[in-house]
């Protein structure tokens, strides 16, 4: 009978061990299910679109832009929940706040902002070395992405979202940063907001050299075909994930991005 209590206590502390060092984690974002994973959190639920990396496809979701399954994430227990305020619900987020759910909200709208996250995101991995050691990481690529393309010649760059309407990114955005940083000067970097609408005429106006799409080398193709002949600029296409998502792979977005605005200094 001692031995079989043992062997039971033996194994409550070693459960109680895993849960302290593996807390309960939701996120209700595709970018912040890549920065958990990024930091070894494994989410026990997660929100529509969350398919990278590759294990974020099996688990549960539990929000989409209709809003949240409140309900769902409670019984879920989780210890912390990790929300976006730009495109959580704030009502059902307050909600969970209310019930006694802790919440961290992040906002990476920048690079810095996305190391910070990482940063931020150790507390709650059961491997926050790992998490430290990838936001090193990062601001280590994105440092020598800096050093590589300064000083190399300069494009007028339309970054281009949608077809109709047309709409862009300001400077005060992600793209903008990373667009800067590989030696591209947005022409509607000026913009008094974020993401502004804008007209063909307008573009035009400002004879862009190089285009910045997010897709393929279809969506490149369909690009440049919406307009000729009047512009016949070089047209970039960079995957929309790493282009859209303020998360890990910002990084090879900006990457693609530099070594195709600066082909003969590419490494």
């Amino acid at each position: 009978m001692a031995k079989r209590w043992s062997v039971l206590l033996a194994l409550w502390l070693f459960s109680s061990l895993t849960l302290a060092a593996a807390p309960r984690v939701i996120t209700l974002a595709p970018h912040l299910t890549e920065l958990a994973f990024a930091a070894g959190i494994t989410p026990v639920a997660v929100s529509a679109w969350s398919d990278y990396p590759p294990e974020a496809k099996q688990l549960e979701q539990v929000a989409n832009w209709q809003g949240m399954k409140v309900e769902r994430i409670l019984a879920l227990k989780p210890d912390l929940v990790v929300a976006w305020r730009g495109g959580s619900p704030q009502r059902q987020v307050d909600q969970l706040r209310a019930l006694g759910i802790q919440v961290l909200w992040l906002d990476p709208a920048s690079i810095e902002n996305i190391v910070a996250s990482l940063h931020q995101l150790a507390q709650w991995s059961p491997a926050p070395q790992q998490a430290q050691r990838a936001a090193d990481a990062l601001a280590a690529r994105f440092d020598a992405l800096r050093k590589q393309y300064a000083g190399k010649p300069r494009h007028n760059v339309f970054l281009q979202f949608g077809l109709q309407p047309l709409f862009t990114a300001s400077r005060a955005t992600l793209q903008n940063q990373l667009l800067t940083l590989c030696g591209g000067d947005n022409i509607f970097a000026n913009s008094a907001a974020p993401w502004p609408q804008v007209s063909r005429e307008q573009v035009l106006a400002r004879h862009p050299d190089v285009i910045v799409v997010s897709g393929d080398s279809q969506s490149a193709a369909q690009v440049a075909h919406f307009w000729q002949p009047q512009l016949k600029a070089t047209v970039i296409a960079i995957p929309e994930d790493w282009l859209s998502r303020p998360g890990p792979r910002s990084i090879l977005a900006a990457e693609k991005l530099c070594q195709a605005l600066n082909p003969s200094h590419a490494e």
